[in-house]
């Protein structure tokens, strides 16, 4: 399984954006499929240029931690689902609070190679996932 250490350092050796970008896609192709009875309305992240679909497993325990499934129809997003599933895969609601996604877009140099218009669709996907997780622990 990638980890977000192996991430920046995957990134680090591709030196121009267009490898990046690439490397986005294949991560993409990778994901698990959303099955086709989770694509409706209420599981729509809004905010996203494309068509995303996103539901969240909670796995109990102490602490529950949580996973989660989303999809798009579009290659480049469903890179960026895969690396939102590098950071918060098995996470506690605690521990997704306490991530700096921010700081790890910028890291990954995602700031100033994406549209405004995906930029936007991913921080709608993480916050989709904060929303989810937390309501699930009522």
């Amino acid at each position: 399984m990638m980890t977000l250490e192996r991430l920046y350092k995957n990134f680090d050796v591709l030196e121009n954006w267009q490898d990046r970008y690439r490397f986005i896609i294949e991560l993409g192709g990778k994901i698990p499929a959303l099955p086709e009875s989770a694509k409706v309305e209420e599981n729509r992240v809004h905010g996203c240029t494309s068509t995303v679909h996103m539901t969240v497993q909670k796995i109990d325990g102490a602490s529950p931690r949580f996973d989660f499934i989303a999809n798009s129809d579009a290659s480049i997003v469903n890179g960026l689902i895969a690396i939102l599933q590098i950071v918060y895969a098995k996470k506690t609601v605690e521990e997704m609070k306490a991530i700096d996604i921010k700081s790890i877009f910028h890291k990954l140099g995602l700031d100033n190679h994406l549209s405004p218009n995906r930029r936007n669709g991913f921080f709608s996907m993480v916050e989709r996932l904060q929303t989810l997780s937390h309501s699930a622990l009522n």
